[in-house]
């Protein structure tokens, strides 16, 4: 029989004299920096035995029951996992793209969530190539009937992923965009930053009115090849053929995972860890949300290991984020009237946190300088941005509560973003215990605060566009 975390908790303050006293929260913290191993443990086991998890799918489902087991195996209580219904897409086999002429060859391609499937044996049509997404926006209505658009985009590596806002319309709204005007089908340029020929995949939007068209993503080595045979053509038309088979199965089940390392007074409002368990289908999601699920996992245990904190601690794994939040919703809709002390996220990776962002740096100045006093020994620098919060955080941007942004290094996150390459071995294990040791003392500080974290009026705003998925 396994005790939960929480009971642990109370046999330790019933017996205060115990020859080996619980560490500080800065000593778990610490201990945690130089060798955790349970973020390690989650990450390694879901990614092994569990895999790519497709939102909405038997993988999926698996990927859940595999959480909950091992939240209950690790002690966490009130472990459940709380299904919902969502309209799911699945890509399909078959994903081709060949330029016919005039410079015939093969293009690695894969298709975007919520793409149309094209007719059994593809289409060919001429290829209109746009520079960006303004430029499509400035083409003509109906000037795309019976054509194939091609969008590209600049896209550049930085730290703080802010040309993902940038680049990221080519994919959100590109083949909607040309789809009103006529497009039988939209390629894009990945938006990613490496150079494989692995394209990158992500959900897709068509507006009201608009049916759904096919759409793909080119790898950026093939985008950058098809550009050079625009400037090679002289004018003549470049033809693509183009087959996908995506489909959609209807309303299935997805679900949220919960777990709680529960407080010496349950009645105050919990601290909220969050991550998304779901993954798309092409890789086995260790950096997109695989790492962010084992970071929030080790927080919560190692922040318990000080002592049982005064405020529940629950950990939100989030389903179905990738192909449009659906987990974030049905979790904010379930619980909306109950309350949150403060929310925070792990969503962009495992490497090192490099900034501390709140939005109660004005209206609660004395916690967020001890919470960034206290981080600052890991390498992480106060920030003045107002947090916003991840993105299966919608419960407390509904309840107009606390957030924390733990702002991650993301120079080499759209590398790996959404392609076949986002496996294990691209973890960093010494800056993902940096990632564990930040989580741990920001979690036990949040979860030992007797007052109200929010203490002003500080309304947090809609989630920046980076966390568009």
């Amino acid at each position: 029989m396994i005790r939960t975390l929480a009971a642990l908790g109370a046999m330790t303050l019933a017996i205060p004299a115990l020859a080996n006293p619980l560490p500080t929260l800065a000593e778990a913290a610490d201990a945690a920096h130089r060798g955790d191993t349970i973020a390690w443990d989650f990450l390694e086991g879901i990614t092994t035995e569990v895999g790519p998890r497709q939102a909405g799918t038997e993988a999926e489902a698996r990927g859940r029951a595999w959480a909950v087991a091992w939240l209950k195996a690790n002690g966490f209580a009130n472990v459940a996992d709380e299904p919902f219904m969502m309209d799911t897409w699945v890509p399909g086999d078959i994903a081709r793209a060949r330029i016919t002429a005039p410079f015939a060859q093969d293009l690695a391609v894969l298709p975007l969530g919520d793409s149309a499937a094209t007719p059994v044996g593809g289409i060919e049509a001429e290829v209109v190539y746009f520079r960006t997404v303004d430029d499509l926006r400035a083409a003509p209505a109906g000037s795309l009937k019976g054509k194939i658009a091609f969008i590209s985009h600049a896209m550049s590596r930085t730290q703080d992923g802010s040309q993902y806002g940038f680049a990221g319309p080519a994919r959100w709204v590109g083949a909607g965009i040309a789809a009103s005007k006529g497009a039988l089908a939209t390629v894009i340029k990945s938006v990613g930053t490496d150079h494989h020929r692995n394209p990158h995949t992500g959900g897709t939007d068509f507006p009201d009115g608009v049916k759904p068209t096919p759409a793909g993503a080119l790898s950026l080595p093939d985008a950058a090849n098809l550009e050079r045979m625009f400037a090679r053509a002289a004018g003549k038309p470049i033809r693509m053929k183009l087959e996908l088979n995506p489909r959609r199965l209807g309303r299935t089940q997805s679900g949220n995972v919960v777990g709680e390392i529960v407080g010496r007074n349950p009645s105050l409002p919990p601290v909220l860890l969050a991550c998304h368990i779901d993954s798309w289908w092409n890789s086995p999601g260790a950096f997109d949300d695989g790492a962010g699920c084992a970071i929030i996992a080790a927080a919560a245990r190692n922040a318990a290991r000080a002592g049982q904190p005064l405020r529940t601690i629950r950990v939100l794994m989030a389903g179905a984020e990738e192909v449009g939040l659906f987990g974030s919703v049905a979790y904010s809709k379930a619980h909306i009237d109950e309350p949150i002390a403060v929310g925070l996220e792990s969503d962009f990776g495992a490497d090192r946190i490099w900034r501390f962002d709140s939005n109660f740096r004005e209206t609660n100045p004395a916690l967020h300088k001890k919470i960034a006093a206290a981080v600052a020994r890991f390498g992480v620098s106060a920030g003045t941005d107002v947090a916003t919060g991840g993105a299966d955080i919608n419960i407390v941007r509904d309840q107009k509560g606390a957030l924390i942004d733990l702002q991650q290094d993301g120079t080499r996150y759209f590398d790996l973003h959404h392609t076949p390459d986002d496996t294990l071995d691209k973890i960093d294990i010494v800056q993902l215990r940096q990632n564990v040791a930040v989580w741990t003392q920001v979690a036990g500080i949040l979860a030992n605060e007797e007052s109200a974290i929010l203490t002003g009026g500080v309304v947090p705003s809609a989630p920046p566009i980076m966390q568009n998925k």
